[in-house]
């Protein structure tokens, strides 16, 4: 089984699409749904951290319903069921008519090699959003290149441990340092891979990273 990390496909998002660099919404949506469906298998498992569309998701629900393995939702601002929506609550059965599991947040435990033969356990934070940073790393710019830091209280305190996000739709940023060694934050968004990111390549990054 292959661990799958995306974010961020805003299928039917013409905005997202033109951004991106596509014509129309339809080839956007295509490439998208190529790009996770060429590598995840049957019994992988897919981590969607949110923005799953803008809207109505039954257009987004029905096009991951093609896509195999077990899928699980961290949610976005723009997916109905996370918290900040007061109705958030009424859309968890939808959803869950295609994911295993919906959450604003979620924490998975992963050995992290420290040696030719050892490994060290690290906690690895799941969230769409990224820590708020309010310096431009990991945030969210505005139409002027400014970083705006929203919904700050959605988003998880940083203490340190990595963090998996999407939101910032930043396509040249991945990894997210400050000078202290702290700010673990890897975007796995759309926008920065064009594909889905397998927990080994999220592994071999983390032990790239001397610790703290």
């Amino acid at each position: 089984m292959t661990v799958w990390f995306t974010s961020d496909p805003h299928v039917g998002h013409r905005l997202v699409a033109a951004k991106r660099g596509f014509a129309s919404v339809t080839d956007h949506d295509a490439a998208v749904l190529a790009s996770i469906t060429d590598r995840v298998r049957k019994d992988d498992q897919v981590w969607w951290l949110g923005d799953l569309t803008v809207g109505n998701p039954s257009a987004a629900l029905a096009l991951i319903a093609q896509v195999p393995g077990e899928h699980h939702l961290i949610a976005g601002n723009h997916d109905h069921c996370h918290p900040r929506h007061r109705d958030a609550h009424t859309w968890q059965r939808t959803y869950l008519d295609v994911f295993t599991s919906v959450a604003a947040t979620a924490r998975r435990r992963i050995a992290v090699p420290d040696g030719p033969t050892t490994h060290t356990r690290v906690d690895l934070l799941l969230s769409h959003y990224p820590y708020a940073t309010g310096d431009g790393h990991a945030d969210h710019l505005d139409h002027d290149g400014n970083p705006q830091v929203r919904d700050r209280q959605w988003r998880l305190p940083d203490e340190g441990a990595w963090l998996l996000h999407g939101h910032t739709h930043l396509a040249d940023q991945r990894v997210h340092l400050n000078t202290a060694g702290v700010l673990r934050q890897l975007h796995v968004g759309w926008d920065a891979w064009r594909r889905p990111v397998s927990l080994a390549e999220v592994t071999a990054i983390l032990a790239s990273v001397p610790p703290l």
